[in-house]
């Protein structure tokens, strides 16, 4: 049996970057390894520049997600009005100036999100008593060291994100129980194809990991995609 920790996204809006193509943004529907290293990453106070911590991290999670509430799929239209001498606070805290010239028509793009979900994440940690252990991350997400949000900065959650612990076998076992004994009903989930077998899966290879010191998506990560119900919870 190993120890899964239960995260509970729910906000009013969320988004779970894909690919952009062009000036649309579109989201995917299960959170990313690396937006989940990301957030636990945030919850410790890491810095943009600690890549190396950052990517141990994701290099660490095994989990899989379930989308316990499907919530409307919205499209945000963003302009904005670019002039040479536009200056802007960065991250680091400083103050950026553009260097550029003026553009007579707007920038234009589209970004989507989910309105009004709630998508379970289950994780656990390999090797289990490497620091930080599974409880360091609970801890954290707790009492933040900066505030936390899902997908972008606005995206705030409504409540806290920890959720509770669960002993299973594995991943797909850890997200049936997740959903509690209560509920007969069914939910499109997210799991690593060699954590549980289960009838009607389909196999899918992500590229959802973050080479953190370039800055891009890389990596190749096998995952099983179906539906799953409390009442499967016994299955291994």
């Amino acid at each position: 049996m190993s120890r899964h920790l239960v995260l509970r996204l729910d906000a009013p809006l969320m988004s779970f970057g894909g690919d952009t193509v062009d000036n649309l943004g579109i989201v995917r529907d299960h959170p990313a390894q690396s937006m989940v290293a990301g957030l636990i990453g945030n919850a410790f106070g890491y810095e943009r520049f600690e890549g190396a911590a950052l990517a141990r991290l994701q290099a660490r999670i095994v989990m899989g997600s379930l989308r316990l509430r499907e919530g409307a799929r919205i499209q945000d239209f963003q302009t904005a009005q670019l002039d040479g001498g536009d200056r802007g606070w960065t991250t680091t805290g400083r103050l950026e100036g553009r260097r550029g010239a003026s553009y007579d028509s707007p920038h234009i793009r589209y970004r989507d999100a989910d309105a009004d979900a709630i998508v379970l994440v289950v994780l656990r940690l390999e090797p289990v008593d490497e620091s930080p252990t599974l409880e360091d991350v609970k801890g954290a997400l707790d009492s933040p060291e900066r505030p936390l949000f899902i997908g972008r900065k606005p995206f705030i959650p409504s409540r806290p994100i920890a959720f509770g612990w669960v002993d299973t076998l594995n991943i797909a076992t850890a997200l049936e129980v997740a959903i509690g004994e209560s509920d007969d009903r069914s939910y499109r989930s997210q799991w690593p194809v060699d954590e549980g077998d289960r009838v009607g899966q389909r196999r899918q290879n992500l590229t959802d990991e973050r080479d953190w010191v370039a800055g891009v998506h890389t990596g190749r990560r096998a995952i099983a995609q179906g539906r799953l119900s409390a009442n499967k919870a016994t299955q291994s």
